[in-house]
């Protein structure tokens, strides 16, 4: 009879500690779940703030222009409707959050071609006669719209000064010759341009 009681006891404490080891497995596992739930929330509240700022991002792109610009391709222009000296155009753009235009292709050209006006834009060989440069600092190398015999840097005349910036003479020029360099100082109307 003792030999059964000793069994039985000895079955019971293999079942008690059978079931403490499943009790600390479960603890276990709820602690994982419980931090894996935690991960999981983490990730959910990264999405959620991603997707917050890519729906920002696609709404100032739907932005419409400011009143006073037009938009072309993926970016803003303005057309002064006063004038002013190369440089004060240029503190104008800036202060618009923009800058003088820099014409990077044919469609551009033949947009801004449309102003139908004399307007300054971004290019300049203030710093180096005859090395022309965008006002980001890049050198003039796509296809140039120069006006026959343009730049003429006022046919080193020292009655016509110095022509240093150029203008985009639309009044009387054909789109694909219409820059004229010119004196920084003359008055003329400005393009500013803003990538959207």
């Amino acid at each position: 009879m003792a030999d059964y009681i000793n069994k039985q006891v000895i079955e019971l404490n293999k079942v008690n500690e059978e079931n403490q080891n499943r009790a600390t497995r479960s603890v276990k596992t709820e602690t994982q779940l419980s931090d894996n739930r935690g991960n999981e929330t983490a990730e959910i509240d990264q999405l959620q703030k991603e997707r917050d700022d890519l729906m920002t991002k696609f709404s100032n792109l739907k932005q419409t222009c400011p009143e006073g610009w037009q938009k072309f391709n993926s970016r803003w222009y303005f057309l002064s409707t006063v004038k002013k000296t190369w440089k004060e155009s240029r503190k104008d753009c800036l202060e618009r959050g923009a800058d003088l235009v820099i014409i990077n292709s044919d469609m551009e050209q033949q947009f801004l071609f449309g102003v139908n006006k004399r307007a300054w834009i971004g290019l300049t060989d203030s710093v180096t006669e005859g090395t022309w440069k965008w006002v980001d600092g890049t050198p003039l190398t796509t296809p140039s719209y120069w006006f026959s015999q343009q730049p003429d840097n006022g046919r080193d005349n020292p009655e016509n000064g110095e022509e240093d910036c150029v203008e985009l003479n639309t009044e009387t020029w054909l789109p694909v010759k219409a820059w004229n360099d010119q004196s920084c100082l003359l008055n003329r109307y400005w393009i500013c341009e803003k990538v959207v």
